[in-house]
């Protein structure tokens, strides 16, 4: 008798996102997963059982750096408030439930794959923080979305930063910084 091969991959299985992590990526990376628990961490703790995403904002940016550079992108941000668990939700949503949300808003909304995704998390009372997806996590029984803070930079000193490969305190004088 033959034994039967699974491919499934081995748990745990992290998927890291160098940089901006799109909404799309987040999305497929969690779609054959809908039932599992989706946990967030964020701030150095987990989103409580009773966690709900208020709010899912499709933002369309044109800026000008202090270089004088202009930039444009689109980002999907989703709301989430830090609640406890209560009767009606002992415990954290099933992916599958996240997912339904957001099919949800799409139909209303529009939502673009390609879009910098971002999280905007709080407890009740408290000011929302900004986080990047840094790592999405699968576990036997749940997926865990690791939340990274956002940092503000100076983008004409990160990008002569990146092309020097070496660290700046001032900014280049090259692109007008500031």
């Amino acid at each position: 008798m033959k034994e039967a091969r699974m491919n499934a991959p081995a748990l745990p299985l992290t998927i890291r996102f160098q940089g901006d992590a799109s909404f799309g990526a987040v999305l497929d990376a969690l779609a054959p997963h809908g039932s599992r628990r989706l946990v967030i961490s964020y701030d150095g703790r987990l989103v409580q059982p009773g966690y709900h995403v208020t709010e899912v904002k499709a933002g369309s940016f044109v800026t000008l750096d202090c270089g004088g550079n202009p930039d444009a992108w689109q980002e999907t941000i989703l709301q989430v408030e830090d609640l406890p668990a209560s009767v009606e939700n002992p415990n954290h949503m099933e992916v599958g439930k996240f997912l339904a949300i957001l099919e949800k808003v799409a139909v209303r909304v529009s939502l673009q794959r390609e879009s910098r995704l971002t999280f905007e998390v709080g407890p009740p009372g408290r000011p929302m923080q900004v986080f990047d997806v840094e790592i999405i996590r699968i576990e036997a029984t749940q997926a865990v979305i690791e939340l990274g803070p956002r940092p503000a930079i100076c983008k004409p000193r990160h990008r002569a930063e990146q092309e020097t490969a070496k660290a700046s305190s001032a900014c280049p004088t090259v692109r007008g910084c500031c």
